[in-house]
């Protein structure tokens, strides 16, 4: 669009009447006659509109201008930078520092911290470790777990959701995933059990609540051991429930990127007696700390927290509900702000779960735009957008420890043994593999602002009409 001022186009055009009259006209150049002044006013009028017009049109088109290309930004003021730590940690510190002893068993930080976080998810045996991928490894050794045992899991997670099972000798077999959800699909989940199948884990990705109905109607029709991995979700709640009280036995992480934390860390939780007496055990080299003299009655490895963590996780616990509530307001309105924009999918999230948005997550359909999704992402990040294209690189099994079953030493004994014919290379995942292809990653943190999140909104508005097929 030509934005000059309209007289500018006048020496193409037959100038005005007003101006050079002909050579031939009898009357002074200094008299205009009536039908000349009427012309000349009309031709200053119209070109006073057409100048008023084209102006304001000119800065429409500035307003809506990407910033990659010199417009204004869509997000004026940037979040400001987030403080996590204050005087709730500070106490638990001192209170720490008088203490005799920083092991975790009977210290005085751990129960603080066990009793605060029953009270985020009320569940029975609770057990605190030192990452939220050793609350997953001991929630499938509590869960028995062994040599050729498959578990029904989701392709897009960090790898510490599969860790555990390898390390126990089991086969993780993944399922595809809901389009706008990004979590297990259990139409595909039930296709993938078999005779060998023993447990399911359910990932809240992004802190998205699963369909805990419907994988738990499929658990206990086929027997199966259902594992909640919460490490993204805390705070989130499915159907008005506290997330982690649906399956068996739930897992969080306090790994410093998530919505609470003490630098690395995990708790995981039972409420199910088959599982519950077995969480501590299997997280502290098999030990049963409340029978003295008790012997080994099983194997574990050690992945005990100690009370400077536990000091931390107390006091954080007691900013959980502010953060998650925020979050899940933000996240919420982005969805509001850019539903319905063509070639957009929000974030899918049940009216009646709260999503906790470790990070806000929407897919862009490729033939919508004139441009490719790295092109969008930039377009995004010049308009003051924390952004990022997709989550992690490939699913899982596109992993090359995966292609090569090489999990130890190169090697997958209970492949060698006949135990599985699990042939990752030929694994199946489509749903899965498109979302990673054409979704987009906004950060959403409890330190923004509903402004922000208005201008991150209008950012994607205009990023997607200006690149609109």
């Amino acid at each position: 669009m030509n934005c000059s001022p309209a007289n500018s186009r006048w020496p193409n055009q037959n100038p005005p009447m007003s101006q050079n009259p002909p050579a031939t006209s009898a009357r002074p150049a200094s008299v205009v006659s009536r039908r000349g002044f009427l012309a000349a006013s009309s031709a200053a009028l119209i070109t006073g509109s057409l100048a008023a017009t084209t102006t304001k049109a000119a800065e429409s088109a500035a307003g809506s201008k990407l910033a990659l290309l010199g417009g204004d930004k869509a997000v004026r003021i940037p979040p400001t930078p987030k403080i996590r730590w204050g005087d709730l940690e500070r106490e638990r510190f001192n209170a720490m520092l008088g203490q005799d002893t920083l092991f975790y068993w009977k210290g005085p930080q751990t129960t603080l911290a066990l009793e605060r976080f029953r009270k985020v998810c009320p569940l029975k045996y609770a057990h605190t470790c030192s990452s939220g991928t050793a609350a997953l490894h001991i929630a499938v050794i509590a869960a028995g777990i062994g040599p050729g045992d498959e578990v029904i899991t989701s392709p897009i997670t960090d790898i510490g959701t599969v860790i555990g099972v390898i390390y126990q000798q089991g086969v993780p077999v993944f399922a595809d995933l809901g389009a706008g959800t990004y979590n297990l699909d259990p139409a595909d989940v039930e296709r993938r059990i078999t005779p060998k199948t023993k447990a399911i884990i359910a990932v809240h990705l992004c802190g998205n609540p699963c369909d805990m109905h419907a994988l738990k109607a499929i658990a206990d029709r086929h027997k199966l051991v259902l594992i909640e991995d919460s490490c993204q979700a805390w705070g989130a709640k499915f159907r008005g429930q506290p997330i982690g009280t649906a399956g068996h036995i739930t897992c969080f992480s306090l790994q410093n990127s998530k919505h609470i934390t003490c630098g690395d860390g995990g708790v995981v939780a039972s409420s199910d007696e088959r599982f519950g007496p077995l969480l501590q055990k299997s997280g502290d080299k098999g030990s049963d700390r409340s029978k003295a003299g008790g012997g080994f009655q099983m194997f574990a490895t050690n992945y005990r927290m100690s009370e400077p963590q536990a000091a931390v996780l107390a006091a954080q616990l007691e900013r959980l509900e502010g953060i998650a509530g925020k979050r899940a307001r933000l996240g919420n309105l982005l969805t509001e702000k850019i539903a319905g924009l063509p070639g957009v999918r929000p974030h899918q999230v049940h009216r009646d779960d709260r999503c906790v948005y470790w990070f806000y997550f929407f897919r862009i359909e490729p033939t919508a735009f004139r441009c490719n999704r790295a092109e969008f992402v930039k377009a995004l990040a010049a308009e003051g957008v924390q952004c990022g294209a997709g989550y992690i690189a490939v699913p899982l099994h596109r992993e090359p420890v995966f292609l090569k079953h090489g999990f130890f030493a190169g090697r997958w004994p209970v492949r060698e043994m006949g135990l599985t014919t699990m042939d990752f290379s030929k694994h199946q995942t489509p749903e899965a593999e498109a979302i990673l292809q054409t979704g987009i990653r906004i950060t959403i943190q409890e330190n923004m602002t509903e402004d922000y999140i208005l201008g991150a909104a209008e950012a994607v508005r205009k990023v997607a009409r200006h690149y609109a097929t």
